[in-house]
Formats: structure tokens, C-alpha cells, sequence
């Protein structure tokens, strides 16, 4: 089965079907989501780890309806509101064992909504974290476009602040070209491909994808947002990764249960899961 590795299952537009919307997935081959912990506010992160608990308790969970994990940050937005309160909430958070990543974190110069130096400092502040938890972690970067200032900024911090830790994480929906690639790959992190790959105008992502070795890969919704081709415009959901996985397949000439199978193994080896996850 398929493990979306990215899905915003706090999202308000989930409020009226959440759980209409697991049994689609299920439905649709997918047997494990990572929900995203970010909320609307810092304070808010916890809500994934909420959800995560009243689905992962339901009786037809990993029989109708994904096993759920959840992750816990603070979004590049969000790092004005960083203070002892909300670091001390992502260290609890990240002491959950449901919790296994740190993310989504990162630097996003594209709207530029928290200055650069904050951002960068909440990014730092939270590595910090994620080391001493020896979580993974869910990398945001978008750059202004056409530069690549934020790539920049952003390997500089994790050369110093997280390479020596070893335990790599998830370019989340990948966006840069090769050469980010390349250095994400050799850093230990996984590059993860979402709905808008499949966009006309993506070809160069179709490009870098190709590239990337198939244990460098993962898959993901990032719902409700980025829903694939033929669903662009919609509310995006979890059962719609069998689109992105299967132009992923397409890119790397093999058929969907192989992408489904590496991606499986790429996420249960990243996040030091035990092997059943990917049997759902």
C-alpha cells in the first residue's frame, strides 16, 4: 500500500468528513499518512497528534482506515511567535512516541512572512530540539522565483546545525533542481514529490525526479493543497496519491506497486519504524 508522507489531516477543510476521507484513502491503497503538525498558530502544532490518537483508537484503524502518525513544528510563518512556551510544547510533543518527525520546518522567502533572520533563528532553535529527540526532519523551502537565496540560507544552517546528527528527514514537496537535490540526497534526506508535479509547467521537477534514485524518493498529498492532475483546482485528500505516485512510476520506467513498495521502505527506514507499517 502507499504511505502518504505529508498530509495536513488538522486542516479545517477536513472538519464535516474526516473520516469519510480516511476510508477513501484506505479505499484507494493508501495505508499509512503522516499528519502534519503546524496548526494555524505555533500553540496549535498538537492537533495532528490529537488526530492521530482518536483515528489510530478507531477499531477498523489499519482495516478501513490508515494507521495515522503526526509530526510537530513551528511553520517558517509562524517562528515570530516562538518562545519558551511553544518550545517546550514541541519538546513534549516530540517526546510522543505517535510524533515522529519535526516538521514542517524550514525557510519560505517567497512570501517572506516572518523576517529572514527570525525564520532562521526559529529554524536553528528548532533543530536544536529535534536533535536532542533524535527526530528526523520535514524541510519547507521556497524560495523567491528563480533565485535560489533560501536554498542557500537553508544548507548553510543544516551543514553547521544538522548534518553531524546524522538523522537526516524529508524535503518536503521538493521544489528545487538538481543541484538542491543532490545536496539533500547527500545529507541523508529523502525528496518528497507532490500534486504539482503532475502540472503542465512542472517539467522541470518531472526532470529532477527522474533523476533521483528510487531510494532517494517519496511520495506525498500535501492535502488539502496541491491536488494532482486530473483534480487541480480541488480540495486535495489522501487517496489521491495513487496520481502522484503513479507519474512517478512513469519517471522512473517501473510499475506503481514498485514506487509504492520503495516509497514504503524509504519512509519506514527514514523514521526507524518498525517493518509492519508498510503491511497494512
Amino acid at each position: 500500500m502507499l504511505i502518504d508522507s505529508h498530509a495536513h489531516l488538522d486542516s479545517e477543510r477536513f472538519t464535516d468528513d474526516r473520516e469519510a476521507m480516511l476510508r477513501r484513502a484506505w479505499d484507494a491503497g493508501v495505508g499509512t499518512v503522516l499528519s502534519i503538525g503546524i496548526g494555524e498558530q505555533a500553540q496549535g502544532m498538537g492537533r495532528a497528534l490529537e488526530i492521530v490518537r482518536e483515528f489510530n483508537g478507531h477499531p477498523d484503524s489499519g482495516a478501513g482506515i490508515p494507521r495515522l502518525f503526526a509530526s510537530a513544528g513551528v511553520y517558517p510563518h509562524n517562528t515570530p511567535e516562538i518562545d519558551l512556551s511553544v518550545l517546550d510544547q514541541l519538546d513534549t510533543l516530540l517526546a510522543q512516541p505517535e510524533v515522529i518527525a519535526c516538521g514542517e520546518i524550514g525557510l519560505d522567502y517567497y512570501h517572506d512572512g516572518a523576517p529572514r533572520d527570525v525564520q532562521r533563528a526559529g529554524l536553528i532553535q528548532q533543530l536544536e530540539i529535534a536533535a536532542s529527540r533524535k527526530r528526523p526532519i520535514l524541510i519547507h523551502c521556497r524560495p523567491k522565483d528563480g533565485a535560489t537565496d533560501a536554498w542557500q540560507d537553508l544548507f548553510a544552517v543544516l551543514d553547521e546545525h544538522w548534518k553531524p546528527t546524522g538523522l537526516g528527514g524529508v524535503m518536503h514537496c521538493f521544489g528545487g533542481g538538481w543541484d538542491e537535490a543532490r545536496r539533500s540526497l547527500d545529507m541523508g534526506f529523502l525528496c518528497s514529490f507532490a500534486g504539482n508535479m503532475t502540472y503542465p509547467k512542472a517539467q522541470p521537477l518531472r526532470d529532477v525526479a527522474a533523476r533521483i534514485p528510487l531510494d532517494g524518493l517519496l511520495a506525498e498529498t500535501d492535502a488539502p493543497y496541491l491536488a494532482p492532475v486530473p483534480n487541480r483546482g480541488k480540495r486535495n485528500e489522501p487517496a489521491w496519491m495513487a496520481h502522484t505516485a503513479t507519474a512517478l512510476a512513469g519517471l522512473k520506467n517501473v510499475s506503481c506497486e514498485e514506487i509504492a513498495a520503495e516509497t514504503t521502505k524509504n519512509f519506514v527506514r527514514l523514521l526507524r519504524l518498525p517493518p509492519d507499517v508498510g503491511n497494512c
